[in-house]
């Protein structure tokens, strides 16, 4: 699993290269709450919703993410994603008050330095080039910074526990801002798409290439868990890099319009914010997790 982080160009791979202070096994304090090898072989002998899942994935998803996914093919994976609880993938339901996150001494024996450095754990459940399928597993006030899925489709499905969801969509066509020079600088406008809370039972979330909020940033009000749909798999090569952002919202701007010299419609400069690409994060802390829920089979 760990080679596999270093050498790929998926969205999971590409955080963890980004957080390499954290190679090595997990320790107690970072793993998610799978079930036990024993549940695993239970799980194995009958048909799952992970291997429906997957076979409506292989059926509909291509490398190159054309034709993108019809509104039919859409409502049919929320569906089947609606209906998974963590059960179905090998985890054990957790409350906001359990210490997931924290080991086995729990919250009271922790000090806030170890608190606020657990990692986010990632979980491969599938991957091809045409779509992966993974779980991200979160502390309490753990946060993926603002980054984008270039020419992507998205499904986010929360398993449990509250997560917060800050989302943009570009400005199209692209408007750059202009230094003090007047000249355009490496900001560019993104349109205000998503905030909002994620609180397990709740619906599928959907981004598309163009819409529904396709650069986004994840905070963790609660130990929680989402389980995520990509198609295409971020690859460089074909021009889908996962690229990091700072958001600097219109209200510290006198005039996102005049500035730009763009014509910005469709509400006031609250609804927007110039975004400009940064480093992959220092401190994006994240490691890989063992998926022990039920097997694929191809």
């Amino acid at each position: 699993m760990l080679s596999k982080f270093q050498i790929a160009v998926d969205k999971a791979r590409m955080l963890f290269l980004g957080a390499r202070k954290t190679q090595g096994s997990l320790s107690p304090f970072t793993q998610c709450s799978f079930s036990s090898s024993a549940n695993m072989v239970e799980h194995q002998s009958s048909s799952s919703k992970v291997q429906a899942l997957y076979e409506l994935c292989k059926s509909t998803f291509s490398s190159s993410g054309l034709p993108p996914p019809s509104s039919a093919v859409v409502q049919k994976i929320c569906s089947l994603l609606d209906s998974i609880s963590p059960a179905d993938v090998g985890m054990k339901e957790e409350t906001s008050d359990d210490d997931r996150g924290h080991g086995i001494f729990g919250l009271q024996r922790l000090s806030r330095v170890a608190k606020w450095s657990q990692p986010i754990t990632y979980t491969d459940v599938y991957e091809c080039d045409s779509f992966t399928i993974c779980i991200f597993c979160f502390p309490t006030s753990s946060v993926i910074p603002l980054h984008d899925h270039p020419g992507m489709t998205v499904f986010s499905k929360v398993l449990y526990g509250s997560l917060h969801v800050k989302a943009y969509d570009w400005v199209e066509p692209a408007v750059l801002s202009k230094n003090k020079d007047g000249f355009p600088s490496t900001e560019r406008l993104a349109k205000f798409a998503v905030d909002k809370v994620l609180t397990a039972p709740c619906g599928t979330s959907v981004l598309y290439p163009n819409a529904g909020g396709n650069l986004h940033c994840f905070t963790a009000l609660t130990p929680c868990a989402v389980l995520d749909i990509l198609t295409p798999t971020y690859n460089e090569q074909a021009g889908r890099k996962c690229t990091y952002y700072h958001d600097y919202p219109d209200s510290t701007l006198c005039n996102p319009a005049a500035a730009s010299g763009a014509e910005v419609k469709d509400g006031g400069t609250d609804e927007y914010a110039w975004l400009s690409e940064i480093e992959t994060p220092e401190d994006l802390y994240m490691r890989p997790g063992q998926y022990t829920g039920p097997a694929i089979r191809e």
